[in-house]
């Protein structure tokens, strides 16, 4: 096994490697995104969660902890303007993290193929420079390939990761919109 990546790392060409750097780069940042941005919405999902059960008993307002509660106390009167402001602020606040996920999902593959069109150039130079053997042209090309399947590999994690973390926005900002629409019944 160790043979074999030390093997790799000096037949690959320094812009596959480059690019299988990047790659790893990417994975780390997107897991990072994906754990720090995952745990906070389950925290403010809960939070939210429960000023909404407090509302539907019979709470007037939302609870302390609501993200809503910061612009109705800003407010002498609560209007649908106020908690229109609220709802895009936590809108936001929650999709904060999607859009360099989407950026990794959609770039990974071509920087992965960056890396393999380079290497099996490379191939086709030492092809040229030797008899050209199959032998030589298989290595090549394997070799080459591993970095467009760390491409595809690196953007399946950052557009799964995309989508979860945009659905728990959209469940974030239904319990607000929920607790914005309870708040405006009661004042009718």
């Amino acid at each position: 096994m160790t043979n074999d990546l030390i093997d790799f790392y000096l037949k690959s060409h320094p812009v596959t490697l480059g690019v299988l750097a990047l790659l790893s780069i990417y994975f780390i940042i997107l897991n990072w995104v994906f754990i720090y941005r995952y745990f906070s919405l389950n925290s403010w999902l809960q939070k939210e969660s429960n000023s909404l059960e407090t509302l539907l008993l019979g709470a007037s307002t939302v609870n302390e902890n609501s993200f809503l509660n910061n612009f109705i106390k800003s407010s002498s009167i609560v209007s649908k303007e106020v908690l229109s402001l609220g709802m895009l602020a936590a809108t936001k606040e929650a999709t904060k993290g999607l859009s360099i996920l989407s950026i990794f999902a959609s770039t990974t593959p071509f920087i992965g193929l960056f890396g393999t069109v380079v290497s099996i150039l490379d191939t086709f130079t030492h092809i040229g420079q030797s008899s050209g053997s199959m032998s030589i042209i298989s290595g090549g090309v394997s070799d080459a390939l591993i970095a467009t399947a760390a491409g595809i590999f690196v953007a399946i994690f950052a557009y799964t990761y995309h989508q979860i973390l945009k659905r728990k926005s959209f469940e974030l900002i239904s319990y607000l919109q929920m607790q914005s629409d309870a708040i405006l019944a009661r004042k009718v």
